[in-house]
């Protein structure tokens, strides 16, 4: 978002902030859970039905994990192209749900399982498509982020190891949910609609039009602009649920709005939308995100 439109955004909002969200019951409350610290999840970690997942590249695994955790990253959980695409497919599309469930089971999820997610080397956004695409499943409600990742893990002095775990397979029900994910329809015939807020997770630049992007340059009409670092403290841990209403706040999403995000390819967004549930707004997401409109020739809007 350019300077000007920035600054009358800050200008129009402040009368929100100061009238809404300085009521904490203004607003809903962040999903209770979604995010623990290193505490809580070295609590919950003991139970029976706990399943640990390690998000980051095969060697940070290999160096060092949580004890239990099982390694994978966000491309395990999307859908495989078919032999034939010839690179014609979109990528990083959620998959198929009997080919979801046989890589949950795979993972040792079962449809009691409470899961617990973590990043390793500041992997945040692969982190949140995987806590994303278990959200679309239909396990969301047992799902537990640790905020800070496996450096916060170590830094409360909890260990890790490098021993690799046993085997073991889940039994998993996917129950997909539309309701979280949209299509580029759905964007032209409710985008505008009042309280839909369209947000474009990409970096300025992209937003703007100063650099094209997948051969097109600008943003969808009426989307604002949030990237996810902003949402991220110095110690690359989620701001508190106050810190990002404001935040989303200034870049023109109100409170009770419901975010719609894109990115590139459908991950960046899913760290924006993270945010965005920790500051109580409902979220959905584009998952063919802008390579799937500059694919269709959909009109995009350049920044004055």
């Amino acid at each position: 978002m350019g300077r000007g439109r920035a600054g009358r955004v800050r200008i129009a909002v402040g009368a929100v902030l100061l009238g809404t969200l300085g009521t904490v019951e203004a607003r809903a409350q962040a999903p209770e859970g979604l995010l623990i610290s290193a505490e809580e999840m070295a609590q919950g970690v003991r139970a029976d039905n706990a399943v640990i997942l390690h998000v980051g590249p095969a060697e940070s695994y290999d160096a060092e994990h949580v004890a239990g955790a099982r390694p994978l990253t966000h491309r395990d959980v999307v859908r495989q192209p078919s032999a034939d695409a010839a690179g014609q497919e979109l990528r990083t599309e959620l998959p198929e749900p009997r080919a979801l469930e046989a890589t949950l089971e795979d993972l040792g999820i079962s449809d009691d399982s409470e899961i617990y997610v973590y990043w390793s080397e500041e992997w945040v956004s692969p982190t949140t498509r995987v806590v994303y695409t278990l959200q679309w499943a239909g396990l969301g409600d047992r799902v537990h982020v640790l905020n800070g990742g496996l450096p916060a893990w170590k830094e409360a002095g909890f260990s890790t190891t490098d021993e690799p775990v046993p085997q073991g397979k889940g039994s998993v029900t996917v129950h997909p949910r539309p309701d979280l994910v949209v299509d580029a329809a759905w964007i032209q015939a409710h985008g505008a609609e009042p309280g839909v807020r369209i947000v474009d997770a990409r970096n300025a630049a992209n937003y703007s039009g100063e650099e094209e992007d997948r051969g097109l340059a600008g943003h969808i009409p009426g989307a604002v602009n949030a990237t996810f670092p902003q949402f991220l403290d110095d110690q690359v841990r989620f701001r508190s649920s106050e810190e990002l209403a404001g935040l989303f706040a200034e870049a023109g999403v109100m409170p009770g709005e419901t975010v719609v995000a894109y990115c590139h390819l459908g991950q960046l967004a899913t760290a924006v939308m993270f945010a965005a549930r920790l500051a109580g707004h409902d979220v959905k997401l584009y998952d063919g995100s802008w390579e799937d409109w500059a694919e269709r020739g959909l009109p995009a809007a350049r920044e004055n």
